[in-house]
């Protein structure tokens, strides 16, 4: 993390994690791009330039249902107890 991005958390009262660099089994946020990029590829008119990719991006993201997002909120738990419980090693997530 940047020292910038270090102070920002801290001046916000944001609780920071240490996360392992490469652990593609914890992060949710991999579903969160799979349903943009497939709300992407729905639209009418995709976007073509970056300026329309980023406008499109923020919309979605501002469309994003919560039922979306608890589920993935909900299963940290889970996902680390297991990972915890295979000591490392891929799980199904």
């Amino acid at each position: 993390m940047s020292s910038h991005s270090s102070c920002r958390t801290e001046s916000e009262d944001i609780e920071r994690m240490d996360w392992v660099a490469r652990s593609p089994d914890l992060n949710p946020i991999e579903h969160v791009w799979d349903f943009l990029g497939r709300r992407l590829a729905a639209r009418t008119l995709p976007p073509v330039t970056i300026r329309e990719l980023r406008l499109a991006l923020q919309d979605e993201w501002a469309a994003m249902p919560q039922q979306l997002i608890d589920p993935l909120i909900l299963s940290m738990g889970r996902r680390c107890e297991t990972c915890l419980a295979v000591r490392g090693d891929h799980i199904p997530y």
